[in-house]
């Protein structure tokens, strides 16, 4: 029996959700984006769990969506169903991340290593980030080919500022854990030892506040948020569709080796 790609803990108020494909850097497959969508609603009626924690095993946090099952299915297709046919892949990732942005709690992300392109957006789904020295940032939808359609292109200009965003994204290009910290984008870095005790002990934090104020503090605060923003995030789902009806699955297929080459080398620099 193959291990299952998304592991669930609950201790102390606090639900631990890992990522659990190693071996692919925890690539987004369609079978873990639907795991990871029904943990968050299960979560949702669970009222001992008031905090949650994501992270991923091995070196990488989340190396984004599964090139190489996309390559073999084909282009994404943005308004598509997510439990089913080739091309659901945007749509499918809309609807973790829209289900992480609805959920009532917060969710605290542990970095413990890459933060890729679909990955990163992940990243950028949790409410507060803590990352290990070993985490690495990259949005690299220009080199595969695709606009993105989780939010990352209207979510990093405001959190880092329009001209860091557009230096992350027009290049491909990686961003260390000292320097997220400094941009904004990692509330704080430790050791890799030290990553999950911190934000174990960061959830202590939010438990011993009232419940239903947190809950109610993190609504109002994405609810601001997201003034003049929700336009943006429909711009990029409108422009995402239409871009991938130029993409084949051979394009991203092709493009997949060059773009992991570069990555093993810029992140060994």
């Amino acid at each position: 029996m193959s291990d299952p790609v998304l592991l669930v803990e609950k201790s102390e108020g606090v639900a631990t959700l890992t990522l659990n494909r190693p071996q692919a850097m925890n690539a987004l497959s369609s079978e873990l984006r639907r795991a990871l969508v029904d943990a968050f609603q299960g979560l949702a009626s669970d009222p001992d769990s008031a905090v949650v924690i994501l992270t991923g095993a091995g070196r990488a946090f989340c190396a984004g969506l599964d090139l190489k099952e996309l390559g073999s299915t084909g282009a994404p297709g943005a308004g598509e169903s997510t439990r089913g046919g080739p091309n659901e892949s945007v749509a499918s990732g809309a609807d973790l991340i829209s289900t992480m942005e609805r959920f009532d709690r917060p969710i605290l992300g542990a970095i413990n290593g890459f933060a890729i392109t679909g990955g990163f957006e992940l990243a950028l789904a949790c409410d507060v980030l803590v990352g290990s020295s070993e985490a690495r940032f990259a949005d690299t939808h220009a080199r595969v080919g695709i606009l993105p359609g989780w939010g990352l292109s209207q979510k990093l200009p405001r959190l880092v500022g329009i001209q860091r965003a557009k230096f992350l994204s027009l290049t491909g290009n990686f961003l260390d854990a000292e320097t997220a910290e400094s941009w904004g984008i990692l509330s704080r870095v430790v050791a890799p030892e030290e990553l999950l005790s911190t934000c174990r002990s960061l959830a202590r934090d939010v438990r011993s506040c009232v419940p239903e104020t947190v809950r109610g503090y993190k609504r109002v605060i994405d609810q601001g948020f997201d003034i003049g923003f929700g336009e943006g995030r429909a711009l990029e789902r409108r422009a995402a569709r239409e871009h991938a009806a130029t993409v084949s699955g051979t394009d991203i297929a092709a493009r997949r080796e060059s773009i992991q080459a570069r990555g093993r080398q810029q992140s060994d620099s």
